[in-house]
């Protein structure tokens, strides 16, 4: 009975895989979206099996012309549409509150959102910047992006890209469709199946087809979510911090002003030791330094004075 089963199993396999080389020319794969992989991860056999192989075996038969069957087309192509600003604003904090209920005006969401302390200015306030990303519907891309660049001081830098990902996605669904296939004979094939060992081999094959399956499937997802919600992601620069040439934290044009600062407090200095020594110096001077003066000169000229000779 087991021989029969087996050979009722292998005649099916090779009747499918007949089926499948006849309708299907083989395509060339590349990067995990071909029928190989399967086989690769599953552990399929590249032949079909001889007509007395065992269960197992058919299973694997199957599922390796099952991979290798013929790609969808996809209708639609995806583009992935994104985009980069670096804009100068008043208020960092500000500028996100607007952002975010700008993009949930325009049917998007906030991604993730950034508020931090660069540095502090002369007075000992905080420099604050942000980062932040939105999402908005890829058509309405260039109303968010006008939008935006109208909130901003100045528009310090944008970009734009897009990425066609059709071929990718078309890739992806022809391997979803073929690892479906795949877990359908071998739900068959395990459950026709009467020895314990043959069932657990065929069920160990149908969780590794189902990995791959959701693995697919997820990519897939994230492909459609990107072509329908562009990205956008966005610098946001404090207008202190747009004016000011900055290196680290020393400022050329502070060291220049501090510079031009003290030589002007240096020439006032000099100036204010003039007024004092003309206003006040110079008349106490005058005052009490005439009478020094000419007392001096009164004693020097005695001490010079020749003494008279004594008389003889």
């Amino acid at each position: 009975m087991i021989k029969k089963f087996g050979l009722l199993i292998s005649l099916l396999a090779l009747t499918l895989a007949a089926c499948a080389a006849a309708a299907t020319p083989s395509m060339p794969q590349d990067g995990g979206a071909s029928g190989p992989s399967v086989g690769a991860e599953g552990g399929y056999a590249a032949e079909a099996p001889a007509a007395t192989a065992a269960p197992m075996e058919a299973a694997r038969a199957v599922a390796y012309d099952a991979a290798n069957a013929q790609s969808a087309v996809v209708g639609d192509r995806l583009v992935i549409k994104n985009a980069n600003l670096s804009l100068v604003v008043k208020d960092p904090a500000e500028a996100v509150e607007g952002i975010s209920a700008l993009a949930e005006s325009l049917g998007g969401f906030v991604v993730n959102s950034n508020v931090y302390q660069t540095s502090v200015d002369e007075q000992g306030n905080k420099i604050m910047q942000a980062n932040v990303s939105i999402r908005v519907p890829a058509d309405k891309l260039q109303t968010a992006l006008a939008q935006l660049k109208g909130m901003a001081v100045a528009v310090n830098s944008e970009n734009t890209s897009g990425e066609d990902v059709t071929a990718q996605y078309t890739d992806l669904e022809s391997r979803l469709r073929n690892l479906e296939a795949a877990e359908t004979q071998l739900q068959k094939i395990m459950d026709r199946a009467t020895k314990t060992e043959d069932v657990l081999s065929v069920y160990s094959q149908l969780i590794a087809i189902r990995d791959q399956i959701e693995q697919v499937k997820g990519q897939m997802k994230y492909y459609r979510e990107s072509a329908a919600m562009s990205l956008i992601t966005l610098d946001l620069i404090p207008d202190v911090l747009s004016r000011p040439l900055e290196v680290g934290r020393w400022q050329p044009q502070g060291v220049a002003k501090e510079a031009l600062e003290a030589l002007v407090g240096a020439l006032q200095g000099i100036a204010t030791a003039l007024i004092w020594s003309v206003v006040y110096l110079l008349p106490l001077g005058l005052v009490f330094g005439l009478p020094v003066y000419f007392g001096v000169r009164f004693a020097a000229r005695k001490l010079r004075r020749p003494k008279s000779a004594p008389a003889a």
